[in-house]
């Protein structure tokens, strides 16, 4: 098959512009090209991302240096356990002159959030992102605000301190599109990052947060539409069924170590996500590559691991890969 054919003017600005936040974004968040490709899916799809990794692997950063060059505005919540829910969706406010109280706007009602941390609030705090990340819209009362048509959450979470931590509902992780593991970056990017933030502090270079705008919200939504009209054989439709179908009855060797498969929601991200990175590496149609290579990000936080997998010491990465073993590729 051909690649994507990107000869009018309308397809070739998009991608120029997508491309353009991809090589910012590797440029300001060096060594971590997983991350940043995983950011730019959650943006083509409309969907949120919640990113796992130890303190200082530049999380905050990579929102950051997105929220800069995109055509919206962004706010961070730092959570913590003493966070109401109307410090994320706003409360009313009590106006003396005529006796009313009028809805004041939280701060979820931003194009871009970064939930900084977000395992150290409560379950009161994590259900008030539930509506806001399923339905983009906020319920007050008898009153119901529709959030931006742009609306993409951020999470970020540290999966190695747990005190003073609260674990995420299933209910709200299945609202995330994608769940990202960050690691630590190799010999040469650490070299890379130390000079950078070497520059940005002697002022050599423009430290991050100060860039211009390199992709309006238009064409992010032109993007979208592109992406949802590649092509995708009934082949690989059906295998990513099977995938998700084995979650909830997984073959007998896996049957012992998964108490929870995934919803429709993650056949739904599978989709989305494996026509995200076609669209990306610039084709015109989806491969059973395309689906494997986003199935740990989709499945990592929708698979929950038995009692005797815990047992055992293995998570749910172990088992998306005996499942893409087990799953005949078409």
């Amino acid at each position: 098959m051909s690649t994507l054919d990107i000869s009018s003017a309308t397809s070739s600005s998009v991608r120029d512009a997508v491309i353009a936040v991809r090589d910012h974004l590797e440029h300001e968040v060096i060594g971590q090209s997983h991350l940043v490709k995983r950011m730019l899916m959650g943006l083509l799809c409309g969907g949120h991302i919640l990113v796992e990794g130890a303190p200082g692997l530049a999380k905050t950063r990579a929102i950051k240096a997105l929220a800069t060059v995109i055509e919206g505005d962004f706010h961070r919540i730092q959570f913590t356990p003493d966070l109401l829910p109307s410090d994320v969706t706003g409360t009313e406010i009590y106006r003396p002159e005529d006796g009313s109280f009028n809805f004041q706007p939280g701060p979820i009602f931003h194009n871009l959030i970064l939930a900084d941390e977000i395992n150290r609030a409560p379950a009161k705090v994590q259900s008030a992102l539930l509506e806001a990340m399923a339905e983009q819209q906020v319920s007050f009362g008898r009153q119901t605000f529709t959030l931006p048509e742009l609306f993409m959450v951020m999470a970020t979470q540290n999966p190695i301190e747990q005190e003073g931590t609260y674990a995420l509902p299933e209910a709200q992780l299945d609202r995330f599109l994608l769940h990202a593991r960050v690691d630590y970056p190799d010999r040469q990017a650490e070299t890379d990052i130390l000079r950078l933030v070497r520059d940005e502090a002697a002022g050599l270079s423009a430290p991050v947060g100060t860039s211009g705008t390199l992709i309006s919200q238009s064409q992010i939504f032109a993007a979208r539409k592109e992406i949802l009209s590649l092509h995708m054989t009934e082949p690989v439709e059906r295998y990513m069924v099977e995938l998700v179908l084995a979650t909830r009855t997984p073959p007998a060797v896996l049957a012992p170590l998964i108490e929870l498969g995934s919803s429709p929601r993650g056949t739904i991200a599978l989709d989305l996500c494996a026509r995200a990175n076609a669209w990306l590496d610039n084709r015109d149609f989806v491969t059973p590559e395309d689906v494997q290579l986003i199935a740990h990000d989709v499945f990592r936080h929708r698979l929950i691991c038995s009692f005797e997998a815990d047992a055992q010491g293995l998570d749910s990465d172990y088992l998306i890969d005996q499942l893409l073993q087990q799953v005949p590729v078409p």
